[in-house]
């Protein structure tokens, strides 16, 4: 069994997750953008439609798991999975076909945290890019809110209204942040990141209850910090295709695989 050494704690894998509260917001971004923002990472985005990728913006808060309690937010993309042949079709429902073929990742951009243990386990273990800063999380009132600084600078503040509640299983559908998607039950999905010049893919389960989903339902105030400066070259702010929150998350993590990269780049 795999453990790592962090802080003076011992972290056995698989991570659990036993209780946390997930809220997300969906948007189509320009795919040239999301290419640009994603160049260090040697993956591509997936079309879904022409010229049109998704992000997800989303924040958690962990109330119990293996890494403690922490609040986090992220920022990530759908991508094509490492290898995968570049589509040969074109038209409207080409990307829907490509994402039939070969499925699809979430890119894990971003991902700034409220606490020190999380952040120096996250990026040594599996390479997520944890930053520390000033994530506030409101959860108890209708709307679901996270006010994001980093530096003392406004990265962005997030407010999202919870839609209809989602029964039964989870039907085929899009990562969000998380990771998750619109559906009750167990969801499989790797997760990519890319840190000190390595793409590693983390195999993520993420079990959810208490999920409610609609499209649009966010507001989106940016801030003056660099990351706020790139979401509003994504186009940002927008109408969000899709939101949603869940109330009760169980997710394991599963250890990183670095994925060989004959060109190392640095970010």
């Amino acid at each position: 069994m795999t453990s790592h050494l962090i802080q003076g704690r011992r972290v056995t894998m698989p991570v659990e997750v036993r209780d946390a509260a997930v809220c997300a917001a969906l948007y189509l971004v320009r795919a040239g953008a999301a290419r640009a923002v994603l160049a260090y990472s040697d993956l591509d985005v997936t079309e879904v439609l022409p010229g049109r990728a998704l992000c997800v913006l989303g924040f958690i808060r962990y109330n119990d798991g293996d890494l403690g309690s922490y609040n986090e937010f992220g920022m990530g993309f759908v991508v094509r999975p490492p290898g995968a042949a570049r589509p040969t079709a074109r038209g409207a429902l080409a990307g829907l076909a490509d994402l039939r073929r070969h499925g699809a990742g979430a890119f894990v951009h971003w991902l700034p945290v409220d606490q020190g243990f999380t952040l120096e386990a996250g990026r040594s273990i599996w390479g997520f890019p944890k930053e520390m800063a000033e994530v506030d999380i409101r959860l108890s009132s209708p709307y679901k809110r996270c006010v994001l600084r980093k530096d003392g600078r406004l990265v962005i503040d997030l407010l999202l209204r919870p839609g209809m509640p989602v029964p039964g299983p989870p039907p085929p559908g899009i990562p969000i942040p998380g990771l998750t998607v619109p559906g009750g039950g167990s969801i499989d999905l790797d997760a990519y990141t890319r840190l000190d010049g390595v793409t590693r893919r983390i195999p993520w389960t993420t079990r959810l209850r208490g999920l409610r989903a609609r499209p649009g339902g966010a507001l989106i105030r940016l801030g003056n910090h660099p990351i706020a400066k790139e979401l509003s070259e994504l186009g940002l702010p927008k109408r969000a295709l899709l939101t949603a929150t869940a109330t009760r998350v169980k997710m394991t993590f599963h250890p990183a695989h670095p994925l060989r990269d004959p060109q190392p780049h640095d970010h």
